[in-house]
């Protein structure tokens, strides 16, 4: 995958863990931080927020170096100038902080960026690798640090690559996790833009780096990574975070496997049509169905609110599985049984795979 999108929603597991789960199965939950404490990985704003191998770190130095244009941040700079540099120095002196610690809000914090001047100035010197940072157990919360504190030095002293040469390599590894992709979708993986990366796509198909294709029933160009395999089947079954690679571009789900994924958590109740956190059904080598889960810990269980299956699917044969699935999860998550509500053509076959739920 080469990155693991992060995002704080927990009404089931963090998002982060389960693209682990769907292709590990149960495995120990303290595997992303106990990588990033190895030096393994980092955090960084590559596909939104995301952890990176350090291996990859000046790929991603020239995003570092350049401008952004955050109008807070010039407000900032403005209103209150060297104030960045005293919370950097607070850093080097006192160690690793989060944003609450150096919080001046007064009163009650307004919407989702909502931020305050700490935090401001807290995600700037992260954007422009001043700082790195880990998660805190206990509330997820960033905890920032010097880079060189977090990111191992062998990787730091990697010369930085240029804008050129950093584009063509995240291009190449998007086209490695992808197998074969239009431009839009070799760009969205570490969130560059096409204007700047199409030429430098047609240089590495002339370099023979990447094969230029048609799939049939794309209307677009496509491009092949050399070293992609076409295996004669795919047996899987696996719940798909909904920031998971495979799905997390819509319009490349969609194109893919005839399957319209939105996900619902910013949808008012009363207008969700499947729930509030679902996850994709991959059977197979189709995405096949999708489940609203939620993690009921105070009562042990792991809650399939509803279980949708798409036109013309053997709603036994995955329902099995996908069973399977769900009794594998519930044990990783700590949680002793599953229980199935009525909702959804997959719900009946499913409650019946599931003897008490």
């Amino acid at each position: 995958m080469g990155l693991i999108q992060i995002d704080s929603v927990n009404v089931l597991v963090r998002s982060q863990e389960l693209p682990l789960f769907a292709r590990l199965g149960p495995h120990p939950r303290s595997l992303i931080a106990d990588a990033t404490a190895a030096g393994e990985l980092f955090e960084y704003w590559v596909h939104e927020a995301s952890h990176v191998p350090t291996e990859h770190h000046h790929l991603h130095r020239w995003r570092m170096a350049g401008d952004h244009k955050w109008s807070r941040y010039w407000d900032l700079t403005r209103r209150r100038p060297g104030y960045i540099d005293e919370v950097l120095r607070r850093i080097e002196m006192d160690g690793p902080i989060a944003a609450g610690d150096l919080s001046e809000r007064v009163g009650k914090k307004g919407t989702w960026w909502d931020w305050d001047d700490a935090k401001v100035a807290l995600e700037h010197l992260f954007w422009n690798g001043s700082v790195s940072a880990t998660r805190r157990a206990s509330d997820f919360a960033r905890l920032y640090d010097l880079t060189e504190r977090i990111v191992p030095a062998h990787a730091l002293a990697r010369p930085a690559a240029t804008e050129e040469v950093a584009r063509k390599e995240l291009l190449l590894l998007a086209a490695r996790h992808h197998g074969v992709a239009t431009l839009t979708d070799l760009t969205d993986y570490h969130r560059q833009k096409n204007p700047p990366c199409k030429p430098l796509v047609d240089e590495l198909v002339e370099d023979g780096a990447l094969q230029l294709v048609q799939v049939e029933g794309w209307d677009k160009p496509a491009y092949l990574h050399p070293d992609a395999r076409r295996p004669r089947h795919v047996r899987a079954c696996a719940l798909l975070s909904p920031f998971d690679p495979v799905c997390w571009n819509r319009e490349r789900t969609e194109r893919l496997f005839g399957f319209h994924y939105r996900i619902e958590i910013y949808t008012p109740a009363p207008k969700r049509v499947y729930g509030y956190y679902v996850l994709p059904i991959l059977w197979g080598d189709s995405l096949v169905g999708r489940l609203d889960l939620k993690a009921d810990r105070a009562n042990g269980a792991l809650l399939v609110q509803g279980a949708f299956a798409e036109p013309d699917v053997p709603v036994g044969e995955v329902a099995t599985d996908v069973a399977v699935e769900l009794m594998s999860m519930a044990r990783w998550l700590g949680l002793d049984r599953v229980e199935v509500s009525v909702r959804g053509e997959l719900a009946p076959a499913l409650r019946g795979c599931l003897p008490g739920s």
